[in-house]
């Protein structure tokens, strides 16, 4: 573990060198997120200017579930963004050859190749929303809410990560899973609302085929009394057993991997 932490210091290390040699391109893109993130936020306050509840959920427990998404969205976007481009950028080029000749983890290598400075953007903005959402609703935080919410952000992002490597992992046999990857991940925008106004099909697929209902809006009940969900303490669970299911099914595709050349 020593050796792969010193490792990911020096591909950071490297990634930043080239980042301040483009600052404006960092700007930029740091400003891209915050504009699309605040585009989201804003459809939703246009949406609750004609409203007062949704099926019984008002605007800041909806702008609370948005604060685990955004949070737990940036953990996925600054460490492991380079994801989606496995099939593109290492599998069709024959990137990935030169990748499996080190003596380092394959898998370890192609998320340490990126840093997404962009995400450092939807990082700030989540802490924001959720900030702002738990003073409306007077939240009292004690250290066991502060521990858990850790815990869920965390759970949040790795099941962000579990999603995108396990469909990322099909480009073994299609050469790039890229428009699979990007329609799944749309899915992620459901879960930012209550699962109640779906329709049952859509709350089962998101909750036990791809549970992005586990990135947000289940473990965002634990805090809301009288509206907990059974499912909200499951989430590290979900969150673990995803992680195990998306690594398992990546060695079993890079087993297979056969080289497409340059």
């Amino acid at each position: 573990m020593r050796r792969y932490a010193r490792l990911y210091l020096l591909y950071i290390k490297s990634h930043f060198k080239v980042m301040m040699e483009y600052r404006l391109d960092f700007l930029l893109g740091i400003l891209s997120v915050f504009f699309q993130q605040f585009a989201a936020l804003f459809f939703l306050t246009v949406v609750f200017s004609h409203i007062e509840t949704l099926k019984g959920w008002d605007y800041y427990e909806i702008l609370f579930i948005y604060g685990i998404a955004f949070l737990g969205r940036a953990i996925h976007h600054i460490f492991f963004d380079n994801l989606w481009t496995l099939g593109w950028r290492y599998i069709r080029t024959g990137n990935l050859d030169r990748v499996l000749l080190r003596p380092v983890n394959p898998l370890f290598q192609i998320v340490a190749e990126r840093l997404q400075q962009d995400g450092f953007g939807q990082l700030l903005i989540g802490g924001a929303v959720l900030y702002t959402a738990s003073l409306k609703l007077a939240i009292d935080w004690g250290v066991t809410e502060v521990i858990w919410l850790v815990v869920f952000v965390l759970s949040s992002g790795a099941l962000y990560i579990a999603i995108n490597l396990f469909f990322a992992t099909l480009s073994f046999w299609m050469t790039d899973s890229l428009p699979i990857v990007s329609a799944v991940f749309s899915l992620s925008d459901f879960a930012r609302y209550p699962m109640a106004i779906y329709s049952k099909v859509i709350t089962f697929i998101l909750t036990f085929i791809i549970p992005y209902g586990f990135t947000a809006f289940y473990p965002a009940t634990f805090f809301f009394e009288g509206k907990q969900s059974a499912f909200a303490l499951a989430t590290p669970l979900v969150a673990g057993v995803s992680l195990v299911i998306a690594y398992r099914f990546w060695t079993f595709g890079l087993q297979r991997f056969a080289s497409t050349g340059t």
